[in-house]
Order: C-alpha cells, then sequence, then structure tokens
C-alpha cells in the first residue's frame, strides 16, 4: 500500500494533524459551489444537455467502464453522444483536442484513447469542459454529451450528475484532501441523480456495477485471444498503472493466477523497460496500460478488457430520468 493509501484507507494516525487543513479544504470547496450557485461565479451550458460521470474521491473508481457501458446504452436509444474528459496524462500543445481511436495517448491521454476505441463516438480533451464541448460540437452532430470526470468542474451546467463509489475503498477515512481521499464530503451525494457502486454491497439508493472479463487479449496481436483461466495456476508478471492496482491483481488472483505485482503510479508514461523483467513469464495488463505499451509489445504480452454490467432496470430509470430532465 503506497503512503497516501496507508494515510487514507488504513486507518493511519497520521491523518490526523491534516484534519485542520481537511476543514479548510472542505470550506473552499463549499463556498465554491455555492458561488457558482447563486450566479456570482460563472457557468455556462454546452449547447446540449450533459451527463456528468464523476466521483467524490481522488483516483479511479470505476468511471471509464461505466462511460462506456453509458455510451452503448445511448447509442442503442437512439441518441447521438458525444464524450469529453479532461485528458488526463495528455501533454497536448493546445487544448481542446479531438480525440480518434488511433490519438496518441501522450497527447491526448490513455483514458481518452481507450473511450474513443471502445465506444467509437466522437470525442475531445481538455482542462476547459465547456470548450471541449464546443470543439465537440463545432465537428460532431451530439444531442448528448457525457462528461468522464467534471463533478467537480462547476464552470459546466449539467442536466444529469452520477457518482461511481469504488466499492472495496468507499470514502477512506472519511475525511477531505489532504487528510483523507474525498474532493466533496459525502454529503453531496444528496444533491446528485443517480449512485453506482462499483463492486461490494450496495447501501440504499446504489446501483450495483460489476465488471466482467474472462478473456487475455494479445497486445502484438489483437485478434490473439485465449480464456483468462488458461493460465490459472501460472506465475505471471501483472502490470498496473491504474488508480485502484489492487482491485486489477485481486482479479487474477480470484481466476487462479499466481502474480507478481508490478503496481505503476496511475497514467503512467510506459516504455519497454517497465515490461522487461528478466524471465520469459507473461505480461498480464490492464486495457488502459495496453493502449501506451502496444508499440513495443513481446509476444507473451496480454491485456485483459472488463466490461460493466448494471443492475437490472437500471439503464431504463437512468433514460427515463435524462428524458424528464431535458423535456423539462
Amino acid at each position: 500500500m503506497k503512503p497516501l493509501e496507508r494515510l487514507w484507507y488504513g486507518g493511519s494516525l497520521l491523518a490526523v494533524p491534516l484534519v485542520p487543513l481537511s476543514w479548510l479544504f472542505r470550506g473552499v470547496v463549499a463556498l465554491r459551489r455555492r458561488a457558482y450557485q447563486r450566479g456570482l461565479l460563472h457557468s455556462q451550458r454546452a449547447g446540449c444537455p450533459v451527463i456528468v460521470v464523476g466521483n467524490l474521491t481522488v483516483g479511479g473508481s470505476g468511471k471509464t467502464p461505466f462511460v462506456i457501458w453509458l455510451a452503448g446504452q445511448l447509442l442503442s436509444a437512439g441518441y447521438w453522444p458525444g464524450i469529453v474528459s479532461r485528458g488526463y496524462g495528455g501533454r497536448a500543445s493546445s487544448w481542446p483536442q479531438q480525440v480518434r481511436p488511433d490519438s496518441d495517448t501522450k497527447v491526448v491521454g490513455d483514458e481518452a484513447v481507450l473511450i474513443a476505441r471502445r465506444t467509437g463516438c466522437p470525442m475531445a480533451v481538455g482542462p476547459d469542459r465547456v470548450e471541449a464541448c464546443r470543439a465537440l460540437q463545432k465537428f460532431h452532430q451530439c444531442d448528448v454529451i457525457i462528461s468522464d470526470d467534471g463533478l467537480q468542474h462547476y464552470a459546466m451546467q449539467r442536466d444529469l450528475e452520477i457518482v461511481i463509489i469504488d466499492g472495496a475503498r468507499r470514502f477512506g477515512n472519511g475525511h477531505c484532501l489532504p487528510a483523507g481521499p474525498l474532493r466533496e464530503p459525502p454529503a453531496r451525494l444528496r444533491s446528485v441523480d443517480l449512485v453506482v457502486l462499483n463492486g461490494g454491497f450496495p447501501r440504499a439508493g446504489e446501483a450495483l456495477m460489476l465488471l466482467e472479463g474472462n478473456t487475455l487479449c494479445n497486445l502484438a496481436e489483437p485478434e490473439n485471444c485465449r480464456p483468462l483461466s488458461s493460465l490459472s495456476g501460472s506465475r505471471v508478471h501483472a502490470v498496473a498503472g491504474i488508480g485502484n492496482p489492487g482491485r486489477f491483481f485481486a482479479r487474477l488472483r480470484e481466476t487462479g493466477l499466481v502474480v507478481e505485482e508490478h503496481p505503476f503510479p496511475d497514467h503512467h508514461r510506459f516504455s519497454a523497460r517497465d515490461l522487461e523483467f528478466g524471465d520469459n513469464l507473461p505480461v498480464v495488463m490492464t486495457e488502459k496500460d495496453a493502449v501506451k505499451c502496444r508499440q513495443f509489445a513481446g509476444p507473451d504480452h496480454w491485456y485483459l478488457p472488463v466490461s460493466a454490467r448494471l443492475e437490472d432496470g437500471f439503464a431504463a430509470r437512468l433514460l427515463q430520468l435524462l428524458k424528464r430532465k431535458t423535456d423539462g
């Protein structure tokens, strides 16, 4: 467990001296949100309905697979969705940037390329979500926009707010930054439209989401696939540069793989050296990491695509809520 994870999720007493700073952070967050609500700070509409998919905590919670699932549901319902995101990890010289399935992850970010590949939807990224929405609509006829993250980006008005919670870690020690992992207090959930729990045991008002994936794909030859269970009992190097690598490692162990863990920081910019371990064991990674490693992939490098599955009735409830909101 990394130092910050021990501080936020491991019950470390080192968080106690930071609690006054958390109160200050919480107060500033509340004042900022109230300023937008009262018009003291300016917010703008995107030109079409916006669905924000966000979280309350720092780090990964499962937003990306949910966004991919949501885009598929909207397409099936007859919408023409577009997607915007911050473009974390991207180092473009100017923003916003249009994202295509073959875009450079170093420019627009790894998650953006993954989402564009999996959904086929038009996508734009940039720190200013409103500008990203405008750039998207300049070239595409979108009638609804999904914002991947951006719950706290109050300069962008939204029609629907969906919060994703990590079912294993939830809110950690319950403190806001820097003593805890929260960007906003848990009370913020009272004002959102839908709450989705990524694994675990849902509480009242939470819809359960499960991530499913049982097939490995080869990085060098993506059409070359094999069951994850084919490596059961085998020792593998597991590579994960995501918000919660432990979830990925646990998934592999559940299938019987003997895992040598190699956690990297979220959005890590991989090099060939990162995947060299001095032996011939298979290397297994997440799909988000795979989009950055394909150019130096070896013959025994694999990734595990996952897809979100939501509880029965959730999609219909979401679409009905969207229609009610956008129809006034």
